[in-house]
Protein backbone atom coordinates (compact mmCIF):
# COMPACT_ATOMS: atom_id res chain seq x y z
CA UNK A 1 0.00 0.00 0.00
CA UNK A 2 2.93 2.12 0.06
CA UNK A 3 5.28 3.42 3.04
CA UNK A 4 3.91 4.86 6.99
CA UNK A 5 4.68 8.06 7.89
CA UNK A 6 5.31 7.56 11.22
CA UNK A 7 8.57 5.49 12.79
CA UNK A 8 7.18 3.27 15.38
CA UNK A 9 10.49 1.25 15.99
CA UNK A 10 10.12 3.05 19.70
CA UNK A 11 7.67 0.17 20.36
CA UNK A 12 10.46 -2.35 19.61
CA UNK A 13 11.59 -1.26 23.19
CA UNK A 14 8.75 -3.37 24.53
CA UNK A 15 9.03 -6.97 25.12
CA UNK A 16 5.45 -7.71 24.15
CA UNK A 17 4.01 -11.23 23.81
CA UNK A 18 1.73 -9.90 21.32
CA UNK A 19 2.85 -7.48 18.82
CA UNK A 20 0.33 -4.63 18.46
CA UNK A 21 -1.62 -4.70 15.14
CA UNK A 22 -2.07 -1.25 13.09
CA UNK A 23 -5.85 -0.89 10.81
CA UNK A 24 -7.37 0.85 8.17
CA UNK A 25 -10.56 1.34 6.76
CA UNK A 26 -10.91 1.25 3.38
CA UNK A 27 -13.66 1.96 0.66
CA UNK A 28 -11.46 0.27 -2.06
CA UNK A 29 -9.29 -3.02 -2.41
CA UNK A 30 -5.62 -2.24 -1.13
CA UNK A 31 -2.59 -2.74 -3.25
CA UNK A 32 -0.10 -4.87 -2.11
CA UNK A 33 -1.80 -6.80 0.36
CA UNK A 34 -3.53 -10.30 -0.43
CA UNK A 35 -6.99 -10.62 0.86
CA UNK A 36 -7.73 -13.17 3.97
CA UNK A 37 -9.27 -16.83 2.88
CA UNK A 38 -10.71 -16.96 6.34
CA UNK A 39 -13.78 -16.41 8.25
CA UNK A 40 -13.94 -14.70 11.64
CA UNK A 41 -14.57 -11.96 14.15
CA UNK A 42 -12.58 -8.92 13.55
CA UNK A 43 -11.73 -9.32 17.51
CA UNK A 44 -9.96 -12.73 15.84
CA UNK A 45 -8.34 -11.25 13.11
CA UNK A 46 -6.62 -8.70 14.83
CA UNK A 47 -4.92 -11.44 17.05
CA UNK A 48 -4.67 -13.58 13.59
CA UNK A 49 -2.37 -10.65 11.81
CA UNK A 50 -0.22 -11.12 14.78
CA UNK A 51 1.38 -14.02 13.83
CA UNK A 52 0.75 -13.76 10.31
CA UNK A 53 1.65 -11.63 7.33
CA UNK A 54 -0.59 -8.67 6.52
CA UNK A 55 -3.85 -8.94 4.95
CA UNK A 56 -7.07 -7.28 4.42
CA UNK A 57 -11.10 -8.57 4.88
CA UNK A 58 -13.72 -8.01 3.11
CA UNK A 59 -17.67 -8.36 4.09
CA UNK A 60 -17.60 -12.10 3.76
CA UNK A 61 -15.00 -12.51 5.50
CA UNK A 62 -16.40 -11.46 8.85
CA UNK A 63 -18.68 -13.15 11.06
CA UNK A 64 -20.28 -11.37 13.38
CA UNK A 65 -22.08 -7.97 14.30
CA UNK A 66 -19.02 -6.68 13.17
CA UNK A 67 -20.25 -6.43 9.70
CA UNK A 68 -23.08 -4.33 10.72
CA UNK A 69 -20.88 -2.15 12.96
CA UNK A 70 -18.16 -1.41 10.10
CA UNK A 71 -21.20 -0.59 7.81
CA UNK A 72 -21.26 -3.33 5.50
CA UNK A 73 -24.52 -4.49 6.26
CA UNK A 74 -28.19 -3.64 7.65
CA UNK A 75 -28.87 -4.37 11.38
CA UNK A 76 -31.19 -6.94 12.71
CA UNK A 77 -34.22 -5.43 14.15
CA UNK A 78 -34.68 -8.29 16.74
CA UNK A 79 -30.73 -7.67 17.79
CA UNK A 80 -31.39 -4.23 18.62
CA UNK A 81 -34.82 -4.53 20.20
CA UNK A 82 -32.20 -6.08 22.68
CA UNK A 83 -33.86 -9.61 22.89
CA UNK A 84 -30.80 -11.37 22.63
CA UNK A 85 -29.33 -9.69 25.74
CA UNK A 86 -32.33 -10.56 27.56
CA UNK A 87 -32.88 -13.90 26.81
CA UNK A 88 -28.88 -14.87 27.10
CA UNK A 89 -29.43 -13.19 30.71
CA UNK A 90 -27.38 -10.51 30.41
CA UNK A 91 -29.13 -7.45 30.56
CA UNK A 92 -32.69 -7.12 32.91
CA UNK A 93 -35.15 -6.71 30.14
CA UNK A 94 -34.73 -6.01 26.47
CA UNK A 95 -35.03 -2.03 27.53
CA UNK A 96 -31.53 -2.31 29.14
CA UNK A 97 -30.05 -4.33 26.28
CA UNK A 98 -31.83 -2.25 24.03
CA UNK A 99 -30.19 1.13 24.85
CA UNK A 100 -27.03 0.52 24.26
CA UNK A 101 -27.64 0.55 21.00
CA UNK A 102 -28.39 4.38 21.63
CA UNK A 103 -23.75 4.65 22.37
CA UNK A 104 -22.90 2.45 20.41
CA UNK A 105 -20.66 3.75 16.89
CA UNK A 106 -21.63 1.95 13.95
CA UNK A 107 -19.47 3.14 10.36
CA UNK A 108 -21.65 5.06 7.82
CA UNK A 109 -22.76 2.52 5.73
CA UNK A 110 -21.08 1.45 2.86
CA UNK A 111 -18.22 3.90 3.71
CA UNK A 112 -16.31 0.74 4.14
CA UNK A 113 -16.08 -2.21 2.22
CA UNK A 114 -11.89 -3.50 3.60
CA UNK A 115 -10.06 -3.57 6.11
CA UNK A 116 -6.48 -3.66 6.50
CA UNK A 117 -4.54 -5.14 9.20
CA UNK A 118 -0.71 -5.51 10.10
CA UNK A 119 1.18 -6.19 13.15
CA UNK A 120 3.40 -3.00 13.97
CA UNK A 121 6.37 -4.49 12.64
CA UNK A 122 5.66 -5.27 8.60
CA UNK A 123 3.10 -2.01 8.59
CA UNK A 124 3.03 -0.83 5.06
CA UNK A 125 0.09 1.95 5.58
CA UNK A 126 -0.45 4.45 7.82
CA UNK A 127 -3.38 2.95 10.26
CA UNK A 128 -6.38 4.72 11.44
CA UNK A 129 -6.42 2.77 14.76
CA UNK A 130 -3.33 1.22 16.76
CA UNK A 131 -4.39 -1.72 18.78
CA UNK A 132 -2.11 -2.59 21.64
CA UNK A 133 -2.60 -5.53 24.09
CA UNK A 134 -0.21 -4.97 27.11
CA UNK A 135 0.10 -6.19 30.35
CA UNK A 136 -0.56 -3.75 33.48
CA UNK A 137 3.06 -3.07 33.69
CA UNK A 138 3.85 -2.27 30.02
CA UNK A 139 -0.31 -0.58 30.09
CA UNK A 140 1.24 1.66 32.61
CA UNK A 141 4.26 3.45 30.46
CA UNK A 142 1.46 4.11 27.53
CA UNK A 143 -0.90 5.40 29.42
CA UNK A 144 1.59 7.96 30.99
CA UNK A 145 2.97 8.74 27.64
CA UNK A 146 -0.88 9.08 26.32
CA UNK A 147 -1.12 12.27 28.64
CA UNK A 148 2.39 12.79 29.43
CA UNK A 149 2.03 16.33 26.97
CA UNK A 150 -1.16 17.14 27.82
CA UNK A 151 -2.22 16.24 31.34
CA UNK A 152 -5.95 14.57 29.90
CA UNK A 153 -7.59 11.88 31.98
CA UNK A 154 -7.88 9.06 30.04
CA UNK A 155 -11.29 7.31 30.23
CA UNK A 156 -13.35 3.91 29.77
CA UNK A 157 -16.20 3.21 27.44
CA UNK A 158 -17.45 -0.59 27.45
CA UNK A 159 -20.71 -2.63 27.64
CA UNK A 160 -20.68 -6.21 28.45
CA UNK A 161 -21.40 -7.05 24.55
CA UNK A 162 -20.30 -5.21 21.47
CA UNK A 163 -16.27 -5.49 22.77
CA UNK A 164 -15.90 -4.63 19.15
CA UNK A 165 -17.52 -1.78 18.68
CA UNK A 166 -15.75 0.04 21.73
CA UNK A 167 -12.14 -0.99 20.65
CA UNK A 168 -12.30 -0.86 17.33
CA UNK A 169 -15.79 1.48 15.97
CA UNK A 170 -15.47 3.71 18.45
CA UNK A 171 -12.16 5.18 18.78
CA UNK A 172 -12.05 5.84 14.88
CA UNK A 173 -15.31 7.43 14.66
CA UNK A 174 -14.73 9.84 17.86
CA UNK A 175 -10.91 10.01 18.09
CA UNK A 176 -10.96 9.39 21.68
CA UNK A 177 -8.79 7.20 23.02
CA UNK A 178 -10.14 3.79 24.59
CA UNK A 179 -9.48 0.78 26.39
CA UNK A 180 -10.59 -2.16 28.20
CA UNK A 181 -9.34 -5.48 30.15
CA UNK A 182 -9.60 -8.71 28.57
CA UNK A 183 -11.76 -11.07 30.65
CA UNK A 184 -14.39 -8.16 30.41
CA UNK A 185 -16.07 -8.60 26.96
CA UNK A 186 -18.17 -11.64 26.45
CA UNK A 187 -16.79 -12.34 22.73
CA UNK A 188 -13.11 -12.75 23.55
CA UNK A 189 -13.76 -14.19 26.72
CA UNK A 190 -16.32 -16.80 25.29
CA UNK A 191 -13.88 -17.57 22.37
CA UNK A 192 -10.89 -17.69 24.41
CA UNK A 193 -8.79 -15.39 22.22
CA UNK A 194 -6.71 -13.71 24.52
CA UNK A 195 -6.01 -14.65 28.81
CA UNK A 196 -7.74 -12.30 31.61
CA UNK A 197 -6.16 -9.45 32.71
CA UNK A 198 -4.84 -7.67 29.91
CA UNK A 199 -5.06 -4.25 28.60
CA UNK A 200 -6.77 -3.33 25.02
CA UNK A 201 -5.59 -0.16 24.62
CA UNK A 202 -6.80 1.33 21.13
CA UNK A 203 -5.18 4.59 19.89
CA UNK A 204 -7.17 6.62 16.64
CA UNK A 205 -4.43 7.79 14.59
CA UNK A 206 -4.62 11.68 15.75
CA UNK A 207 -3.17 10.86 18.38
CA UNK A 208 -0.38 7.93 17.48
CA UNK A 209 2.27 10.94 16.70
CA UNK A 210 1.94 12.01 20.13
CA UNK A 211 2.48 8.57 21.98
CA UNK A 212 5.25 8.01 19.75
CA UNK A 213 6.77 11.87 20.67
CA UNK A 214 6.17 11.16 24.00
CA UNK A 215 7.49 7.87 24.41
CA UNK A 216 10.83 8.96 22.95
CA UNK A 217 11.27 11.66 25.13
CA UNK A 218 9.84 10.73 28.69
CA UNK A 219 11.81 8.03 31.20
CA UNK A 220 9.74 4.58 31.18
CA UNK A 221 10.69 3.87 34.66
CA UNK A 222 10.34 6.74 37.12
CA UNK A 223 13.80 6.99 39.97
CA UNK A 224 10.72 6.92 42.39
CA UNK A 225 9.27 3.46 41.24
CA UNK A 226 12.84 2.07 41.77
CA UNK A 227 13.76 3.35 45.43
CA UNK A 228 13.08 1.73 48.84
CA UNK A 229 10.20 3.54 51.15
CA UNK A 230 13.09 5.08 53.17
CA UNK A 231 14.62 6.33 49.93
CA UNK A 232 11.69 7.46 48.46
CA UNK A 233 10.94 9.78 51.34
CA UNK A 234 13.89 11.25 50.85
CA UNK A 235 13.49 11.46 47.23
CA UNK A 236 9.69 13.39 47.70
CA UNK A 237 11.49 15.57 50.51
CA UNK A 238 14.38 16.88 48.29
CA UNK A 239 12.38 17.50 45.15
CA UNK A 240 10.17 19.46 47.79
CA UNK A 241 12.90 21.20 49.25
CA UNK A 242 13.83 22.09 45.64
CA UNK A 243 10.05 23.09 44.76
CA UNK A 244 10.08 25.81 47.46
CA UNK A 245 13.58 27.00 47.36
CA UNK A 246 13.22 27.61 43.41
CA UNK A 247 9.45 29.38 44.97
CA UNK A 248 11.24 31.76 47.53
CA UNK A 249 14.12 32.86 45.44
CA UNK A 250 12.41 34.06 42.77
CA UNK A 251 10.36 36.79 44.66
Amino acid sequence: MGSTRQDYSVFGKFNFERNPVGIKFLLNKPDGLEQTDKVMPICRMFMEVQKSSPFYAGKNNFSCVDRVLLGMTDSDPTMESGQIGFKEKIYQEARANSRIYNHVCKIPKGTVRYVAFSSIDKLTFDPDLLIITAKPSDAEILFRALSYSTGKPLTSKITPVLSCAWIIVYPYITGELNYTVTGIGYGIRMQKILPEGLFLISVPYDLIPMLINNLNEMEWILPMTALSEKERKEYSLKIMDEIQHEYLTSK
